[in-house]
C-alpha cells in the first residue's frame, strides 16, 4: 500500500467506524491508516456537519471579512500570537519562505477555555458569526475525536489513547479570505498559501469555495485536491507525524494562485486543526520506532512544539 501513488485521495465514510458490524469498522481503520501512511490525507463522509450549516458558516464568514478593515481591525489582539481573532493581511509566512500568504483569517478556540487559554473574541457587528463558528467548531471537533479512536485503534493503541489529551485541547477553527487579486501588483513568489505542513494532530478541512488546493505527492509531483459537496479533507499534521515517527506523514500542501483572469475573485476556506492540550508528549512511540525506522525527532511537548512553530510563521517574537 507505501507504493501507491494516488491521482486522488481516498475517500471513505465516517459512518463505516460507527456502524456494528466489526467488519467495517476494523476496514475503516485499515484503510485510513493505508491513506495516512502513504499520502496523508483522507475525504470524509459522514462527518457531521449540514449543507444548511455550512452555507450559513460561509454567509456569516464572507460578512465578516466585507467589512472595512476599520471593522476588522477592532479584533485584532497582536499580543494573542494570532491564536484568537482576526490576523489581518500579510502577517503570516510559511516556514522557509519570505514573502507572506496572500490571505487574512480570523482564528476561534475552545468555547470553554481552561487555565491559561485565551477567551474567543467574537464581532459585535456579525451575531451569526459566533454562532456559526461555535457551532462548526463542535461539531468538527466531535468528528476529530471520532478519527483520532481510528488512528489509535490503527497503531495498535487503546481507542480512548487521544481522549484525555484532545480534551480541552488548544484546537483552532479558522476562516480564510484568500482576497482577490489584482496580477499586476501580486509580489514575485507570493501565493495564497506558501508550501506547509499543518502544526496540529490532523486537520479536518471543509469544502472551499474555490479550487486551488494542491497536495505534494511522494514522487514531487502537485495533486489537486477538491472535497465534493458532502465531503471534508483530512490529513496528518506535523504533531502526530512526531508522534509515530513519521509513519504517518504529515504531507506538504499548498493553495495556488488562480489563473490571471481569475484573480479578481475571492476564495475562501475554513479549516479546523486539531490540537491537543499543550502538555501532551510528542515523544515518538516506541512501536515507530525500528532499525529500519530509526527515531528522527526530539523529544518535545505539543505546546513546545507550538511556540516554536508560532514563531517561524512570524505570528509570535522570540
Amino acid at each position: 500500500m507505501n507504493d501507491i501513488l494516488y491521482d486522488q485521495i481516498p475517500s471513505l465514510d465516517l459512518a463505516d467506524f460507527k456502524a456494528d458490524g466489526p467488519e467495517r469498522k476494523a476496514k475503516f481503520v485499515r484503510d485510513l491508516g493505508a491513506a495516512f501512511t502513504n499520502i496523508g490525507f483522507v475525504s470524509i463522509r459522514n462527518h457531521g456537519l449540514t449543507d444548511e450549516l455550512t452555507d450559513t458558516l460561509y454567509d456569516s464568514v464572507k460578512a465578516f471579512f466585507s467589512a472595512g478593515d476599520a471593522i476588522k481591525k477592532k479584533y485584532e489582539f497582536p499580543e494573542l500570537h494570532g491564536q484568537r481573532g482576526y490576523v489581518g493581511k500579510n502577517k503570516e509566512t510559511a516556514k522557509g519562505f519570505k514573502v507572506a500568504d496572500l490571505k487574512e483569517f480570523y482564528h476561534i478556540g475552545q468555547p470553554e477555555p481552561i487555565n491559561d487559554m485565551p477567551e474567543n473574541v467574537f464581532p459585535d457587528e456579525f451575531p451569526a458569526f459566533k454562532e456559526n463558528t461555535l457551532i462548526t467548531y463542535q461539531t468538527l471537533e466531535k468528528a476529530g475525536r471520532t478519527l483520532l479512536r481510528a488512528i489509535a485503534l490503527y497503531l495498535e493503541l487503546p481507542e480512548d489513547y487521544f481522549e484525555d489529551k484532545v480534551k480541552n485541547g488548544d484546537s483552532i477553527l479558522r476562516a480564510i479570505h484568500y482576497f482577490p487579486l489584482n496580477p499586476d501588483l501580486v509580489q514575485p513568489g507570493a501565493v495564497r498559501a506558501a508550501a506547509h505542513g499543518d502544526i496540529n494532530l490532523i486537520t479536518l478541512l471543509m469544502g472551499a469555495s474555490a479550487e486551488g488546493l494542491e497536495v505534494l505527492r511522494r514522487d514531487g509531483k502537485w495533486i489537486p485536491i477538491t472535497a465534493l459537496p458532502d465531503q471534508i479533507i483530512v490529513n496528518v499534521g506535523d504533531m502526530l507525524d512526531r508522534l509515530t515517527n513519521h509513519k504517518l506523514k504529515s504531507t506538504i500542501h499548498r493553495v495556488v494562485n488562480p489563473p490571471r483572469e481569475k484573480m479578481n475573485s475571492p476564495r475562501f476556506s475554513i479549516p479546523f486543526f486539531m490540537h491537543p492540550r499543550g502538555d501532551m508528549d510528542l515523544t515518538s512511540l516506541e512501536s515507530c520506532i525500528s532499525t529500519e525506522n530509526p527515531k528522527i525527532y526530539e523529544d518535545m511537548t505539543a505546546g513546545a512544539f507550538l511556540d516554536e512553530r508560532l514563531q517561524e510563521l512570524g505570528l509570535k517574537k522570540n
